[in-house]
């Protein structure tokens, strides 16, 4: 019999090999995303219109953050791009497919 799955020890390992926050620039400005989105997150991500970008950035950001974001002239593309760029970093799968 083999031993059981340990979530604690998964969730470290892939923390260390992630870190606690995905970082992206702006305007030589830093943003972070979590790695990891808790589960009690997700009731409010899957409210979300698949197409909302914006409120799928607001969401992983937080209030604080993603009004600073906000501040910038970026495009639906550059949006789309960060997205995409955290889902192939986390391996979660965010915004459109």
């Amino acid at each position: 019999m083999s031993a059981p799955f340990n979530v604690n020890a998964a969730r470290a390992q892939r923390l260390e090999s992630l870190g606690l926050n995905w970082e992206f620039e702006v305007d030589g400005e830093t943003f972070s995303l979590p790695t990891e989105i808790p589960r009690r997150s997700a009731q409010s991500l899957s409210s979300l219109d698949d197409n909302d970008l914006d409120g799928l950035l607001a969401l992983l950001l937080g209030e604080e953050q993603y009004k600073r974001f906000a501040e910038h002239d970026v495009s639906v593309q550059d949006v789309a791009a960060v997205l995409n760029a955290y889902g192939e970093a986390t391996g979660l799968s965010v915004g459109e497919d």
